[in-house]
């Protein structure tokens, strides 16, 4: 298995347990000869490579898009070029924006609701990313698969997400007070929600996909447990065996009331998540409070 990273969110020594196990290329996608290079020899590619993180949506819009339009390009170039016949993308629950419908299926449309708000940066490079990875598929590939993540969370998974945030604040405030209720701000009123899944159920269903994908399709991934904003950090608190009081902020222009996923299709295929949601937010608030000092070390 090779692995290419150029570690702009991360660190080599994140991949020690399967070191062995790995050929790790470090690499930008956007570096064309390098990307070819790193797929000699190669028979299936995952395509993954993307800035994350809400933040980064409104801050550097111009690289994400770049990321994503350069990188698709020399994704489906040097699979070409080194015979490569199957690709498999992550995609993104962002494509939806504010869906039609919730829980939503892989059928509605996909939109960008306002091409002056740098948040849909994001959104819309991943909407170019499925509209690339289709064209070229039905010429050039013999399987290509899509799928749209919803809200993946678990030990080791960033700072930039909600679930990491709240795991990361809250043990600052822990740590700060002592008192029996805390208050805990959040950004929107927390009415609105999402659903999460975790990451090894995540990775259970791209095996699915591995499996039983059918070319040129799109499957959701994730659950369909929505949950309110306000509940989630209430969650969080309740793994500190804390009791918060949320204190609701303004909502960044272009969030989404509500997201979840319909996940009928994957299901039909086999897949079943079976980690919940309580259970998900004990290890991942167990791994951020013993390596709360890793947080401070990236953001100096």
């Amino acid at each position: 298995m090779r692995v290419l990273d150029n570690n702009i969110r991360g660190m080599e020594s994140r991949l020690n347990d399967i070191a062995d196990s790995i050929d790790f290329v470090e690499a930008d996608i956007r570096d064309y000869n390098q990307v070819s290079k790193a797929f000699k020899g190669i028979d299936v590619v995952h395509h993954l490579a993307y800035i994350n993180g809400t933040e980064y949506f409104y801050t550097m819009p111009e690289v994400i898009l770049e990321v994503a339009v350069k990188g698709m390009m020399n994704v489906l170039d040097a699979c070409r070029e080194n015979g490569i016949k199957e690709l498999y993308v992550a995609s993104s629950s962002e494509t939806y924006q504010t869906p039609q419908s919730v829980p939503t299926p892989e059928t509605v449309r996909l939109i960008v609701p306002d091409p002056l708000n740098p948040r849909y940066s994001y959104g819309g490079g991943k909407i170019l990313w499925e509209l690339m990875a289709i064209n070229f598929g039905r010429k050039y590939f013999d399987k290509v698969v899509i799928y749209r993540p919803h809200n993946v969370y678990g030990p080791d998974m960033g700072w930039e997400h909600v679930l990491p945030q709240f795991a990361v604040r809250m043990n600052k405030l822990v740590q700060e007070k002592n008192g029996d209720i805390i208050d805990f701000p959040i950004q929107g009123s927390g009415h609105e929600t999402r659903a999460f899944v975790f990451i090894d159920d995540f990775i259970d269903g791209v095996s699915t996909l591995m499996d039983k994908g059918e070319h040129l399709n799109i499957y959701n991934i994730g659950t369909m447990d929505e949950i309110s904003i306000k509940d989630l950090a209430v969650s969080v608190g309740k793994a500190f065996n804390k009791t918060i009081r949320v204190i609701a902020g303004e909502v960044p222009q272009g969030s989404t009331p509500r997201r979840c996923p319909d996940i009928t299709k994957i299901k039909g295929l086999g897949f079943r998540p079976n980690i919940s949601l309580e259970s998900g937010i004990k290890i991942l608030v167990d791994w951020y409070k013993f390596h709360a000092h890793e947080e401070q070390k990236i953001n100096t």
